[in-house]
């Protein structure tokens, strides 16, 4: 719980700087394919009306074939608040290729230096 800070109540400067730093980042894992392609978060055109049609023809499908077919449903939506820094920052790094630079600013924006 020590990792919890409030996204909302990041100054708008900070927001926008967000915002730009994940423009860049999502253009990365775009350009070096490390997205999975039922990736719908942060995507254009992609949205939770895609996934709900994926799900629901994935399931339909199954039942088609006389499989059995169970959905498990998980509110993820606080989960970045609580995620490991270290981790993560470490997981950008070696997963994804990013730079040193912006692990140095992922780094600082993660810590409480940022608010």
């Amino acid at each position: 719980m020590q990792s919890y800070r409030p996204v909302s109540n990041l100054p708008v400067v900070s927001k926008l700087l967000e915002h730009l730093v994940s423009s860049w980042m999502l253009s990365h894992l775009k350009y070096a394919h490390l997205l999975l392609p039922l990736q719908s978060d942060y995507r254009t055109g992609h949205s939770t009306e895609t996934v709900v049609i994926k799900v629901l023809g994935d399931t339909l499908m199954a039942l088609d074939h006389g499989d059995l077919a169970a959905l498990t449903l998980l509110d993820l939506s606080a989960a970045f608040d609580t995620a490991d820094h270290a981790t993560l920052i470490r997981r950008l790094q070696v997963s994804n290729g990013i730079c040193e630079q912006v692990l140095d600013w992922c780094t600082l924006y993660f810590s409480d230096c940022w608010l």
